[in-house]
This record gives structure tokens, C-alpha cells and sequence, in this order.
């Protein structure tokens, strides 16, 4: 290896919005960095594409009211919001049967709907128990830490539509089946957003608004700002402690500072070699939090056909594999589109199946949901987040049964001079641009505080 170079202050690892803001803040305070990123842009799950000539957001896209630091950061850096197309009716395909509804109450049976209410004020009186970035301290967390969503839920949950709504729900925030994820989880992911209302709403909640040009731009922008102090295609291979310092090495070069930063996924940051072995609860953590599977998939059209039926585009699903849906289409209405989410279990078989298999079964869909109008798509173009490398899955990492309660207090405690970020750190937003801004500001804090 090289000599190691030794003209930072902080070393960060990643590029994505956290890292991006942990570096931001560093230097405006003085401090000399460096930003190691392993792909050859930045923006980690904030990614741009392009579908007939439009360019979109591969990545995550929407800004609710509640997220305050991301609008605050697009202001800033001049990219603003638009709303979410909510006009018209949305779709509900349940158990093979097609419903349009106005309200924002989705047409189950009456006993589902008293159930899901009551289990939504149970869900905000729960969440709202748990210690704020300590959820693992809650009086009743080692029981509800016990269960899986889907254990819990067989306990607790009667209707059939209320299960399968829950079983919706799940995969739709996390990505992930009711087995996979913790109760104690779901609770603290409840919590971080406000509520179960505040994540899945569009008026007033977290899919409020998009942002003119996509959601790309901002740590595009935050990037160009920070100028030639990032280095692309530049995986971290090890992290060596030393007492008065850190080496990061990478294939090309060694890199020297006071203090690193790791703003990586946790399944990534495991894949780090490290001298010093991690104390064993965050080494136990970093291995026990996998990230979601998701595939985000546009689709366009010549024109939005469903806005003439009176149709706003969203639909929800139990029963087909391309669940999730809503309208993209661009303001000047030149072409119709949609984008939505293969998610869970979905995702893991879709993926394996290849590209021209997932846009049959994407087509296919879309006609049980829209008809055959949607037969004749003029685009297409999926991100399947489970291939990337250095991603390896969406939209963010989840606790397990029994995860938090052993491991979390580990979760943004730094190592030596080793610190964390990444929207899996969040207190507030977790799983959201929100909450990776929020993380790298934490971090970058930790450090000029320190």
C-alpha cells in the first residue's frame, strides 16, 4: 500500500446524504476532509435515471411536511418541492378484487376498518412509549422485541383484511416480510415517522412532495459544493486505530486523520477489515441488521390515461407481485407515468428472474389494475436495489426478533475514533433522506463537540 496521506482532519466514508451532510458541516467548521465513496457517483440511495427522455429518481423521491432538514437543505441548495398528483380515485386490489375509492379510508370490510382504528391508536399509544433514540429501554420492550410482526399479528390481529393490511403495510415501510422484522421495529419505525397515518398518507404525509428535476439533485448539489474533496470508486478495505490517529485504507491509497466517519449501510460497514476488533455489540449489530429488498420500476405511456377514468394513479395490492403504485407523470403531461415497488419476498424472487420477466409481470398488473390501456407501455425502466453492491438492498436495514434489545444501545455509540452515520441511525425519519441529513449532522457534531 501506499504511504498514507495525511491532510484530513476527517475521513468519511460514503457519499450518500449522510455522509454529504457530516461533511458539509466539518468543513464549514474549519475542518479538513476527505469523502471515500465506493461507486463512481455520489448520492448512495438517491440515484437519478432516465425514462423516454425524463429524468427520474431510481432512489427515494418523496418529502412530507413533517421533514423539516430536507426541505430545509433543497431550499437551500434551490431545488423545490411539487405535489404528489392525488386527483381522482385510487385502487385498491384485494383478494382479486378490483375497488375505487375517494376518501382516504381504503374500501375493507366495515369489521377490518374498526380493527385497523383500534390497532392504530394502540400503534401511537406504543410508539409513543419508547424513549426517544432508545426504543431498546422502553418498559415493555424485551417482550415486544420477542415477536415478529407476523407473531404478534397472529396474536393480536382478528380480521383477515386487517392482517393483510398489516402484512402490506410492512413490506410497503420496510421492505421486508412481517417474519423477518421485529414488533419493538416496526414500533420504533412508527414512532420515528410520527405515526402509521404520517408514513403511508400522501396529503399531510410522508409522499406529500416530490422535488422539481428529482430528489438526486440535492446531494448532487451538496457534492458540487464540497468540490474536489471527494474521491470516487474508492471502496474502504480496512481501518486501522491508532492512538493518536486513523488509516483508512483503500485499493488505491492510504488515507490518515484524527477521526473517520462511517456513513455506509451496516451490512457494508461489517465488510470493513478493522485492526481493532468492534466491541462486540456493535460487531453483533453491524451483522444482524439486513437491508431491505426492493425494486423500483417506472413505466411509461403516450398519454396518463387513467387521470381521463378519473383515476389519481395509486393503487395498493395483497395479491399481485407490483404492489405499490402512483403517478409520476411530468408536469407538462408530454408523456404519462408510473412508478411502484416490487418489495419483500417480491423482490428477492423478481430479482433472480431477470429484467424482461419483471416487466411481463409489471404489464400484467398494471392491466388487472388499469386495463388494457396499460397493455402497451412506451418505456420501462426497474433499479433492482438488491444488485447493488454497494447498496445491497432498500430502503433501509431492519432489526430482526431480539436485535434491539441486545444490540441497539450500540447503534450510534462511537468506537474509539470511529463514528456512525446513515439513516438506519436516525432518530427522527429513519429510513428517509430526512433522517441519513439528520445522522450525518449528528455525527459531524459528535466530532466538533468532542
Amino acid at each position: 500500500m501506499s504511504t498514507p496521506t495525511t491532510d484530513c482532519d476527517v475521513l468519511v466514508v460514503g457519499a450518500g446524504l449522510a455522509g454529504l451532510k457530516a461533511a458539509r458541516e466539518l468543513t464549514a467548521a474549519g475542518k479538513r476532509v476527505r469523502v471515500l465513496e465506493a461507486r463512481d457517483r455520489v448520492g448512495g440511495r438517491s440515484k437519478p435515471g432516465e425514462i423516454c427522455g425524463h429524468t427520474i429518481d431510481l432512489g427515494g423521491q418523496w418529502v412530507g411536511p413533517d421533514q423539516k432538514r430536507l426541505l430545509a437543505e433543497a431550499a437551500a441548495l434551490g431545488v423545490n418541492t411539487c405535489p404528489q398528483y392525488v386527483e381522482g380515485d385510487s385502487l385498491l386490489h384485494f383478494d382479486g378484487k378490483r375497488r375505487r375509492y375517494a376518501s382516504d379510508i381504503p374500501p375493507l370490510s366495515p369489521l377490518a376498518l374498526l380493527e385497523i382504528a383500534l390497532l392504530e391508536r394502540r400503534w401511537r399509544r406504543e410508539a409513543g412509549s419508547l424513549p426517544v433514540g432508545a426504543a431498546w429501554s422502553a418498559p415493555q420492550a424485551a417482550q415486544w422485541d420477542s415477536e415478529s410482526v407476523a407473531s404478534w399479528m397472529r396474536k393480536h390481529v382478528r380480521t383477515r383484511d386487517a392482517r393483510q393490511f398489516l402484512r402490506v403495510v410492512t413490506r410497503a415501510l420496510l421492505c421486508a416480510e412481517p417474519e423477518q422484522v421485529s414488533y419493538l421495529c416496526m414500533l420504533e419505525y412508527m414512532r420515528q415517522g410520527k405515526d402509521l397515518r404520517t408514513l403511508l398518507d400522501v396529503t399531510g404525509g410522508a409522499q406529500q412532495d416530490k422535488f422539481v428535476g428529482g430528489a438526486w439533485q440535492i446531494p448532487k448539489r451538496m457534492a458540487d459544493q464540497l468540490g474536489q474533496c471527494i474521491t470516487l470508486n474508492s471502496p474502504v478495505l480496512g481501518i486501522d486505530q491508532h492512538a493518536d490517529a486513523v488509516t483508512v485504507h483503500t485499493a488505491q491509497a492510504d488515507y490518515r486523520a484524527t477521526q473517520v466517519i462511517i456513513a455506509t449501510p451496516p451490512a457494508l460497514a461489517a465488510k470493513i477489515d478493522y485492526n481493532q476488533p468492534l466491541p462486540s455489540r456493535r460487531w453483533g449489530l453491524l451483522q444482524r441488521m439486513p437491508m431491505g429488498a426492493v425494486i423500483k420500476i417506472h413505466v411509461a405511456y403516450p398519454t396518463a390515461f387513467w387521470r381521463q377514468r378519473g383515476l389519481n394513479g395509486a393503487v395498493a395490492s395483497n395479491d399481485r407481485i407490483f404492489n405499490v403504485v402512483f403517478d409520476q407523470t411530468p408536469a407538462d403531461q408530454s408523456i404519462g407515468i408510473l412508478v411502484g415497488f416490487m418489495d419483500g419476498a417480491h423482490a428477492v424472487e423478481m430479482s433472480t428472474r431477470g429484467e424482461q420477466a419483471r416487466r411481463d409481470q409489471v404489464i400484467a398488473d398494471l392491466v388487472s389494475y388499469f386495463g388494457d390501456d396499460a397493455a402497451q407501455p412506451i418505456g420501462y425502466v426497474d433499479q433492482d436495489w438488491t444488485q447493488e453492491a454497494w447498496s445491497l438492498g432498500g430502503y433501509v436495514a431492519h432489526m430482526p426478533p431480539g436485535v434491539m434489545t441486545q444490540y441497539g444501545p450500540s447503534l450510534r455509540e462511537p468506537c474509539g475514533r470511529i463514528h456512525w452515520a446513515g439513516t438506519e441511525t436516525a432518530t427522527q425519519w429513519c429510513g428517509y433522506l430526512d433522517g441519513a441529513l439528520q445522522s450525518g449532522q449528528r455525527a459531524a457534531e459528535e466530532i466538533l463537540g468532542g
